[in-house]
C-alpha cells in the first residue's frame, strides 16, 4: 500500500501518525524524535564564504619570477657571509700511526697517568673577531632513545629528594654500590672529559692562549634548569654527600671546577654536554677567545700548537675526536647549506617560470573553440 507524505511532513524528517522512519528509528506518540537532518547552521549547511585561488598565467608567472628574485639574492648572501668565516679543524683521533697522539688511541677512562700528546700546526690566515673552540665527536649516537631518556632532571634542578632517590630513568648508572650517582645516567656517564690547551709559538717560545670557560653554555641552562642542591653552596662536599661519582668520572661532581659558581650541576662543561646533539656527527662549544685589541686579530697567522689530555675513548667504536677553532657572523657558525637551499629553490622557481612563459606565449593564444563543421 502506497503511503503519500505531505512536504511538511517531509520537512521534518518523519511522516505524521507513529509510522517508522527509515534510518531514523521509530516515531511514537508523544515520545521524541530522531532525524537525521543537521542544523540549520551555516556550517553544517556549507553556507561558509569560501575562495579558491584561480591559477592563471597571470598569477602564477610573476609568483614564479618575484620567489626567484627574492631568493637568489638572500642565497648567494648568506652563502658569502658563511663562506668568509674562519675555521681550522685538527682531528687527534691517533688512528694514524703518524699521528702524535696515536700513542693514546687505546687509552681507557681510568688510566693513570692520563695519556698526553702535542699536535703543531700553523693558520694561514688571521682570525680577526673572537674565535669559539669546539670538540667534535663523530659515531657517537646521542640521539639513542634510551641514552636521551636517561637522565633525572628533577634531580639536575637541584631537588634534595632526587639526588638521594634518583629516577629509574637512570638505571643502569642510577646506584653504585648501594649509593645513589650524582648525577645519574647514561649522559652524564659519559661526559667529554678531554682537557685541550692551546699555544702560540714565537721564536720558538709557547705563549699560552687564554680561553674563557664561562659564558659557553645556553643562558637558560645555566640559571634554570641546572641547579646544584638546596643548602650551604660553599660546602657542596656537604651537599652532595651520601652519593657517588658516575662510574666513568674520574672525580665526583663537586669537583668539576675550583669556582664555586661553575661546580657542581652548574658547571657549564657538564651543562654543555648534557644537551644532547640530533646527528651522530656533531661538535659541543668548548673555549672562548676573546678579542682583546682591537688593532691585532684574535688568532695571527703563524704556528702554533695544542696540547691534548687525551683522557676520553673513542677507538672502540669507531669514533672520531677533533678540535675546531671558528668565528662566526650575523647567522651564527660556517653552514653553507641555508644559503645553497635559497639558491637552489630561487633558481629553480625562475627557471620554471622561464618555461611557463615561453609556453604561455607559444600557445596561449590559440583559439580553443571547437569548430563544428556544417
Amino acid at each position: 500500500m502506497a503511503v503519500n507524505y505531505s512536504a511538511k511532513e517531509e520537512a521534518d524528517g518523519h511522516p505524521s501518525g507513529g509510522v517508522g522512519v527509515p534510518g531514523g528509528g521509530a516515531v511514537g506518540g508523544g515520545g521524541a524524535v530522531k532525524t537525521r537532518k543537521p542544523d540549520n547552521t551555516a556550517f553544517k549547511q556549507q553556507r561558509l564564504p569560501a575562495w579558491q585561488p584561480i591559477l592563471t598565467a597571470g598569477t602564477v608567472l610573476p609568483a614564479f619570477f618575484i620567489i626567484g628574485l627574492i631568493f637568489i639574492p638572500i642565497g648567494i648572501g648568506i652563502f658569502v657571509t658563511s663562506n668568509n668565516i674562519r675555521e681550522y679543524e685538527i682531528d687527534y683521533t691517533g688512528t694514524e700511526p703518524s699521528s702524535p697522539c696515536n700513542k693514546c688511541l687505546n687509552v681507557s677512562w681510568d688510566s693513570t697517568p692520563p695519556c698526553t700528546c702535542t699536535i703543531d700546526f700553523t693558520l694561514e690566515h688571521s682570525f680577526e673577531s673572537n674565535v669559539f673552540m669546539y670538540y667534535g665527536l663523530s659515531n657517537f649516537y646521542q640521539n639513542h632513545r634510551r641514552y636521551v631518556k636517561s637522565r633525572d632532571d628533577s634531580q639536575l634542578n637541584g631537588d634534595n629528594s632526587s639526588l638521594l632517590n634518583p629516577s629509574k630513568e637512570c638505571e643502569p648508572y642510577r646506584t653504585n654500590e648501594d649509593k645513589p650517582i650524582a648525577p645519574c645516567g647514561a649522559i652524564a656517564n659519559s661526559m667529554f672529559n678531554d682537557t685541550l690547551e692551546l699555544y702560540r709559538i714565537d721564536n720558538d717560545t709557547r705563549i699560552p692562549i687564554t680561553l674563557i670557560k664561562k659564558g659557553i653554555a645556553w643562558w637558560t641552562d645555566k640559571n634554570v634548569k641546572f641547579r646544584n642542591p638546596s643548602g650551604d653552596t660553599n660546602n657542596l662536599t656537604a651537599l652532595f654527600q651520601g652519593t657517588t661519582k658516575p662510574v666513568n668520572w674520574p672525580k665526583p661532581v663537586y669537583m668539576l671546577d675550583s669556582e664555586p659558581d661553575n661546580n657542581g650541576f652548574i658547571n657549564e662543561d657538564f651543562i654543555v654536554w648534557m644537551r644532547t646533539a640530533a646527528l651522530p656527527t656533531f661538535r659541543k662549544l668548548y673555549r672562548l677567545i676573546e678579542r682583546t685589541n682591537n688593532l691585532q686579530p684574535t688568532l695571527q697567522a703563524g704556528k702554533y700548537s695544542l696540547d691534548i689530555t687525551y683522557n676520553y675513548p673513542v677507538h672502540s667504536f669507531d669514533g672520531r675526536k677533533r678540535m675546531i677553532l671558528s668565528t662566526i657572523s650575523w647567522m651564527g657558525g660556517k653552514n653553507p647549506f641555508l644559503g645553497i637551499a635559497y639558491i637552489t629553490v630561487g633558481s629553480i622557481c625562475f627557471f620554471l617560470g622561464v618555461v611557463l612563459l615561453i609556453i604561455h606565449h607559444k600557445y596561449g593564444n590559440r583559439n580553443t573553440s571547437a569548430d563544428i563543421p556544417n
